[in-house]
């Protein structure tokens, strides 16, 4: 996973209430049937072609839909899963699950994304393709998955239609993201 894991069980709760009391600047946990995992930092690379993908997608998503950035905590229940995606798409109303403990509200955790994009690293691309991928298509709602290289220029997209399928895209071409026409180069390309 390119994650440390801690070796007692955690509940939802503890795990929830752990990410939300954390500052702004400590590191991201996963969630995982009980395991938390520290989630690595990105590298400034990461962090800008995360940025670029939110700006170019957010011009020209429909109303309906919002991008959400990548603090944006998501539940996936079938998996027994909270975790963050480096980008979420979400068309319609959000749906959440809200997480209590001893009666109060720790907050909430969203679980329909239409779009979810992650933006691979070596310590997690497999991770990203593989298990987390895996657990993602237990999202009734979500429709594409798109991975973005950062080291080099090269987008992929999976799309549920009746199964899922895959497209990738390199230099000097285009693909089609939740109805955008992205220009693969215009993601890698300075703002």
């Amino acid at each position: 996973m390119g994650q440390a894991a801690a070796s007692a069980y955690v509940t939802l709760e503890d795990y929830f209430e752990g990410e939300v009391d954390a500052s702004h600047d400590a590191p991201r946990h996963e969630w995982s049937d009980g395991v938390v995992y520290a989630m690595s930092r990105g590298t400034p690379e990461h962090a800008r072609l995360i940025a670029r993908a939110t700006a170019l997608l957010a011009r020209a998503l429909p109303p309906s839909c919002q991008p959400y950035a990548s603090d944006l905590m998501l539940f996936v229940a079938s998996a027994n899963l909270s975790t963050y995606a480096d980008l979420s798409v979400v068309c319609g109303p959000l749906e959440t699950v809200t997480v209590r403990k001893a009666g109060r509200s720790l907050g909430q955790a969203v679980t329909n994304p239409t779009l979810l994009l992650e933006v691979l690293s070596e310590s997690t691309e497999r991770y990203d393709r593989d298990g987390k991928f895996q657990a993602y298509k237990q999202i009734a709602t979500l429709r594409e998955y798109v991975l973005v290289s950062q080291y080099e220029r090269r987008i992929e997209i999976f799309r549920r239609v009746d199964d899922w399928s895959g497209e990738v895209a390199g230099p000097g071409q285009r693909m089609c993201v939740h109805g955008v026409d992205l220009e693969v180069d215009s993601l890698y390309e300075s703002a």
